[in-house]
């Protein structure tokens, strides 16, 4: 397993739920990252959330393309993101970023891994643990 360390800056928006989400109280947004560091690069993508005001608990699901270069290899591949927490409970939360199994491509062709996100002093910060083929 490699590691790769470094920070982004992320520009999320509201956008316009479907009709569906609307009526199950699915909020929208759009994700737009610079990535620096040991991966070099930008993504796109859109996040899905869930919040139950009466008890606090809270849900994302996102999907993202990452395209970039990471160990000297250029390419883009797919990030899925799928975390719940209770605002109550702040360490109730727990968060999983993993590559979509296949979706490298160019030079990241076979890449697979996950990614840690900490904020610290409102930046963020990724760990990425993955293996190239």
């Amino acid at each position: 397993m490699k590691q790769a360390k470094g920070m982004f800056e992320v520009k999320i928006a509201p956008a316009e739920a479907s009709a569906i989400g609307k009526e199950g109280g699915v909020g929208r947004m759009t994700i737009d990252k610079v990535f620096s560091g040991e991966l070099e690069g930008t993504s796109k993508g859109e996040m899905l959330t869930g919040i139950t005001e009466s008890t606090g608990a809270m849900a994302y699901v996102a999907i993202e393309c990452v395209t970039g270069k990471l160990d000297g290899r250029a390419g883009s591949f797919v990030l899925m993101h799928n975390a719940t927490m209770n605002k109550n409970d702040p360490k109730s939360s727990h968060l999983q970023v993993v590559v979509v199994p296949g979706s490298g491509t160019e030079g990241l062709g076979g890449l697979t891994g996950t990614l840690a996100i900490t904020i610290e002093a409102g930046k963020h910060f990724y760990d990425f643990e993955y293996e190239l083929a």
